[in-house]
């Protein structure tokens, strides 16, 4: 029978990393000096990474602690085959190492795990390790993101 946990009791398969996400539209402000760099909106959250999964999904919890504007609503089909109609939020900048990426999210009900998708993800140019269980930068390009435009 294969072991689903290994020594050190991480369940396998499942990644999680500590990304950055920040108000958008403040960032936006700030440039313009309308607010102070420090009053930008910013949180640090620890992501359930799942390059199955589209987009970004914050919860109730942090929409409200970032001030993110409802932008719109979207049938979401969940892991267990059921349609929920979701806000859509943003826009959300989000940060893993030295790279970033300007996205919606989608709002999960109450304080319900982050999730990190395969489209930012993409964005961000970074590749998850199941050796290490961890997302890391693109080690092909581990000082600039690099994506494809055609």
């Amino acid at each position: 029978m294969r072991k689903l946990i290994s020594e050190d009791k991480k369940i396998m398969g499942i990644v999680h990393a500590e990304i950055e996400l920040v108000n958008s539209g403040d960032v936006a402000i700030a440039r313009r000096g309308i607010i102070r760099p420090e009053e930008v909106r910013r949180i640090k959250v620890n992501a359930l990474v799942d390059s199955s999964a589209y987009m970004l999904a914050i919860n109730e919890n942090i929409q409200q602690q970032l001030g993110l504007d409802k932008i719109g609503e979207q049938t979401a089909r969940y892991a267990d085959e059921s349609l929920h109609t979701l806000d859509e939020v943003g826009p959300v900048e989000v940060i893993f190492g030295n790279r970033s990426t300007s996205t919606r999210a989608f709002v999960l009900p109450g304080d319900a795990e982050v999730l990190l998708g395969a489209i930012p993800m993409e964005a961000l140019d970074v590749i998850i390790d199941p050796r290490d269980q961890k997302m890391k930068v693109h080690p092909d390009r581990p000082y600039i993101a690099g994506t494809l435009l055609k």
